[in-house]
């Protein structure tokens, strides 16, 4: 069967010029680490993507709708759901919130949907968040995640759209694996008596692993290098290496055979 390659796009050249000028910009503010610099950056430039103009804030007589929406992009007046978790470190929280707010909002902009922006402003995100992010790694807009700082993502991953990345515990994603839309990968799990009770793993993806669409990987699971979990299946236990898993609870029900020219070649692949 044949083999398509990803063609390679590119916006006009004045345009990837100014695109590239604002992500170097961005890179050189976010490299100071305080929580107040860094939320008044956002919120300039959240304000100027969303209104088209420089940060000021609405008159007196601004409607009040004016001033929720210039409000909200300042991430101190906003709360996201992993900061009220009693397991996160405050301290790690409080540095990355308004780079994840940015990225949250910058997905739901107009600028967010356009994916040769896109891949590059949340590789350059990820470098302020993750633990550790490599070379070539592609993210779709609307992908979550819960931390940041328990996040590894290695070299020529693809994480497709809508994928959530839940690393209250640990989760890395080895070097040359993909997972597909919509799928859900998990570091923690609950206690079945009491929900405050959590208990946080390390959950493991590849090297060249593949987590197909709607497919959940559940906590402290290791999908081995070159496993691939079925649509819509739930591993609740390791995946081998070169086995095909599909089901709920997912089993093994084959085992891959690869050519040589294939090996590694499982990025951006869904």
């Amino acid at each position: 069967m044949p083999r398509y390659e990803y063609r390679d796009l590119h916006p006009l050249p004045q345009a990837e010029k100014k695109f590239l000028e604002w992500i170097e910009q961005l890179d050189q503010q976010f490299t100071n680490r305080d929580v107040e610099h860094r939320c008044i950056v956002v919120r300039n430039a959240l304000h100027e993507l969303y209104l088209g103009r420089p940060y000021t804030e609405p008159g007196p007589d601004a409607p009040l709708a004016e001033h929720a929406l210039v409000n909200s992009f300042d991430p101190r007046n906003g709360t996201l759901e992993p900061e009220f978790y009693g397991d996160v470190d405050a301290q790690k929280y409080a540095e990355r919130k308004p780079l994840i707010w940015f990225w949250m909002m910058f997905d739901r902009s107009p600028a967010g949907l356009n994916h040769w922006l896109g891949f590059r402003m949340r590789a350059l995100l990820a470098k302020h968040i993750f633990k550790h992010i490599g070379k070539n790694v592609k993210i779709f807009h609307g992908v979550e995640f819960s931390f940041g700082y328990n996040l590894t993502v290695e070299d020529n991953c693809t994480i497709h759209k809508y994928v959530l990345l839940d690393d209250r515990g640990e989760i890395i994603v080895h070097a040359g694996s993909s997972i597909s839309d919509y799928a859900n990968v998990y570091s923690h799990e609950h206690d079945l008596n009491d929900g405050m009770i959590v208990t946080n793993s390390k959950t493991e993806i590849g090297p060249r692993a593949r987590i197909t669409y709607h497919a959940t990987v559940m906590s402290g699971v290791r999908v081995h290098e070159h496993g691939l979990l079925g649509s819509m299946g739930v591993a609740t236990r390791d995946v081998p290496p070169y086995t095909i898993s599909v089901g709920i609870p997912a089993k093994p029900v084959k085992v891959k055979t690869m050519a040589p020219q294939q090996a590694g070649s499982a990025t951006d692949s869904k």
